[in-house]
């Protein structure tokens, strides 16, 4: 198995920052940890949701050799949908980022680095929608995973779906790091 193929080593989310391993590839954020509910800063405003939906900042290091761009999800398994939730989507994150900063998933504030591209979500829009799992669900599942691709550019439309997005950004991968927040509501 090639090098950059391997799976996921070791995904520890123990403490803060909450980190990803894979073969030296790292995704941290200094906003968001396991061992507490995602803050209401980054919860979705809308849905029954009173969140500030600002996205939380997002560092990593060590992508693989030939990493030629990255893209980003944040997607939501538990979702009562049958097929999960898609929070957020961002294509062709130049390979010299190593770091999204905190609301950068907001579209109008430009934040987000030259020349990403950020799809549609299943909120319906662009950009990031923070978690709002429905009253009285046990905490979802927020997995955030940073993909190293071997391509400099995925071509879609601002509107393509999310689901179209994770198929080619899927097979343009050539190594993935994730970690898994949570968040729940009880009102």
């Amino acid at each position: 198995m090639k090098a950059a193929l391997k799976p996921l080593v070791l995904a520890a989310c123990f403490s803060l920052p909450c980190i990803a391993l894979a073969d030296g590839f790292t995704l941290t954020s200094p906003d968001v940890s396991p061992k507490a509910p995602i803050a209401h800063k980054h919860v979705f405003k809308g849905f029954g949701c009173e969140g500030d939906n600002v996205s939380p900042a997002l560092e990593w290091k060590n992508a693989p050799a030939g990493t030629k761009s990255f893209a980003l999800t944040v997607y939501d398994p538990d979702a009562p949908t049958g097929s999960g939730w898609w929070h957020w989507v961002v294509l062709n994150i130049p390979a010299d980022t190593t770091g999204l900063p905190q609301g950068a998933g907001d579209p109008a504030a430009n934040k987000a680095p030259k020349g990403s591209q950020q799809t549609r979500t299943d909120f319906g829009k662009t950009g990031w929608g923070g978690p709002c799992p429905p009253v009285g669900d046990k905490p979802h599942r927020y997995i955030f995973s940073l993909h190293a691709l071997k391509t400099e550019k995925i071509e879609l439309p601002d509107d393509a779906p999310a689901a179209m997005a994770g198929y080619m950004i899927n097979a343009s991968t050539l190594s993935k790091v994730s970690f898994v927040a949570k968040y729940g509501r009880n009102k």
